[in-house]
């Protein structure tokens, strides 16, 4: 060993490189909090983070975790075993695999935060979203090959200028390091909002809005289909169908806050 590679390792660079790097960052993010302080991402009261919620909201979040329906990913009252499914799930079967959501959208902080993404400009929150999501689908997203989000049409794009579920699977992808196609899907058919529809309304109104994009690399994928809300799953079933036409061997469904029907 020459002396100075005794001295340090010429590829890591000089021992002091590293601490100088992390004093940098913590000086930094002092300097953010200085500049910016931490706040509440549902009510924007003080927090102890960035991208954080305040204890108020946090405790208000109504979140989804075991024991729920393994197909629907609903929530189920009491503990009867792994692997149930609920009667809605068997007597009315998703074109999905498997479901997964954050919390449930009910008027509080997921609903208050899926309504910012989607209609206030606040891109920022993805990232936060998002990695709430990759916690409550770990089991989804381990067995993904490939994430795609549900798009929006092309005229209500550049209205809207912006696909919440874009945002939120360009995230996932970066904390998972699972492939994302953000145009694997399209969405061929304009179609009104689906807010004020009855379930059959909704599941008419999407009826062949989705189709695979051409030479889009879905075909014997396991796929994890990402939105911001799931409602009455319309949207997911028409869009999982047009993925299963195209070849996808699974797809599965992971999203910020579903509604629970009587919750």
């Amino acid at each position: 060993m020459s002396a100075d590679s005794a001295l340090f390792d010429h590829a890591a660079g000089p021992p002091w490189t590293g601490r100088a790097s992390a004093f940098a960052r913590r000086f930094a993010a002092a300097a953010l909090d200085t500049l910016y302080p931490p706040t509440c991402l549902a009510c924007r009261a003080a927090t102890g983070a960035h991208g954080a919620l305040c204890p108020r909201c946090w405790s208000a979040m109504r979140f989804i975790e075991r024991p729920f329906c393994e197909r629907l990913g609903t929530p189920f009252e009491q503990d009867l075993g792994e692997g149930l499914l609920s009667p809605q799930a068997m007597a009315d079967p998703p074109a999905f695999s498997r479901a997964r959501a954050v919390a449930r959208f009910e008027d509080g902080p997921a609903r208050t935060l899926a309504h910012r993404l989607k209609y206030s400009d606040r891109a920022e929150l993805a990232r936060p979203m998002a990695r709430w999501m990759a916690r409550a689908g770990a089991d989804i997203l381990a067995d993904a090959d490939l994430l795609a989000p549900v798009p929006l049409h092309p005229l209500r794009l550049w209205r809207r200028r912006f696909n919440q579920a874009a945002a939120l699977a360009r995230e996932i992808s970066r904390l998972t390091g699972k492939r994302c196609e953000l145009s694997a899907l399209l969405r061929v058919k304009a179609t009104p909002s689906q807010v004020g529809l009855s379930r059959a309304q909704r599941a008419e109104n999407v009826q062949g809005a989705f189709r695979a994009a051409d030479g889009a690399p879905v075909r014997g994928m396991n796929m994890v289909l990402i939105d911001d809300v799931l409602t009455s799953g319309a949207t997911a079933n028409a869009a999982s169908r047009a993925l299963l036409r195209a070849g996808a061997k699974r797809v599965d469904v992971l999203v910020f806050a579903r509604v629970v029907t009587g919750a």
